[in-house]
């Protein structure tokens, strides 16, 4: 056989492989995503609220809790955070905000509206008073929640929030990492690609969507890892997802202070140093500006708080206990 008759050989059997290879990789793809689509599909129930149709997810019993999910999540994310709690006693209420999974996404979808859709949750569900937990891109409705409603709030409890603190005197405004800013236009429309990246380069989600540091996850205890793939994984669906993902990006960016002083609720905050968001600044802040604010800081453990998490939950819980609504 001629040179050129071996070279034409050997492409064809490597177009061969990468078919075989592309076909294998698809179909382990159509596999998780049923699966995915299949776990935000049953578990939830759609309320009919005053503010329009809103899902959510209960479990547990005693003291109610609204708990309020952020970016990328959903009721499945709220309730992945807070069953520790319906497990310690408590009535856990996950939410799923605007534009995320069965909630649907308004024209009006400001920290403010979303404080008022749950307020009209919570009438919905006959709950007259709430401890609210709010994490990451939830806490800006969760404090304004407890400044719209106060009635509503029997304690507030901010986990590693998104939130307004102050710039150095002549900084310029911040910018999210260029590194994210690719992997959110890559991702953050279609499943496939963010299913390819999770699968294929989960170091740079770790590090960009979970703004987490690498080392962090390694010296996480083995459950703790399982636990921070499983938050990976589950912002797939993320056409389900895709309308309040990119409402939270276009809120984040331009929060303005919120008026702290006059949050009147009993609040604990939780975050890291190293958290890749910078929300330990934030925390900080927050925490010395609403009156009687507890601030619980950790130096590592990212936005996940990974190597912390049995420790924050039993402090959550201790500071719910302190300050329980009625039930």
């Amino acid at each position: 056989m001629k040179l050129g008759g071996k070279l034409k050989m050997f492409l064809a059997i490597v177009a061969l492989l990468l078919v075989i290879v592309a076909a294998l990789v698809y179909a382990a793809y159509r596999r998780d995503i049923a699966a995915e689509r299949a776990r935000v599909s049953s578990g939830s129930e759609l309320a009919t609220t005053a503010c329009g149709p809103i899902e959510y997810a209960q479990a547990g019993s005693g003291p109610p809790v609204l708990v309020i999910h952020g970016a990328g999540g959903g009721f499945d994310q709220g309730m992945e955070l807070a069953q520790p709690l319906a497990e310690r006693g408590f009535r856990v209420i996950a939410v799923s905000r605007f534009g995320y999974l069965r909630t649907p996404l308004p024209a009006d979808a400001s920290p403010e509206a979303q404080a008022d859709a749950h307020a009209c949750l919570l009438d919905a569900l006959g709950v007259k008073k709430a401890a609210v937990i709010g994490g990451s891109a939830g806490a800006p409705s969760a404090m304004q929640l407890a400044l719209r409603h106060p009635e509503r709030c029997s304690a507030l409890v901010l986990l590693f929030p998104m939130a307004w603190a102050p710039r150095p005197a002549g900084a310029a405004p911040a910018k999210p990492p260029a590194l994210l800013v690719l992997v959110m236009k890559t991702t953050l429309h279609y499943d496939f690609p963010y299913w390819a990246m999770m699968e294929f380069a989960p170091n740079i989600l770790l590090k960009t969507l979970l703004a987490t540091p690498v080392k962090d996850f390694q010296n996480a205890p083995p459950e703790e890892q399982a636990r921070a793939l499983r938050i990976m994984r589950h912002v797939l669906p993320i056409r389900e997802r895709e309308k309040g993902l990119w409402n939270d990006s276009t809120i984040s960016p331009v929060l303005p202070r919120y008026d702290l002083e006059h949050i009147t609720a009993p609040t604990l905050l939780l975050a890291a140093q190293d958290d890749l968001y910078g929300t330990y600044v934030n925390a900080r802040y927050t925490a010395d500006h609403i009156p009687g604010a507890k601030f619980i800081g950790y130096e590592t453990g990212g936005h996940l708080l990974l190597g912390h998490t049995t420790e924050a939950l039993d402090s959550v819980a201790d500071f719910l206990r302190a300050h329980p609504a009625p039930l």
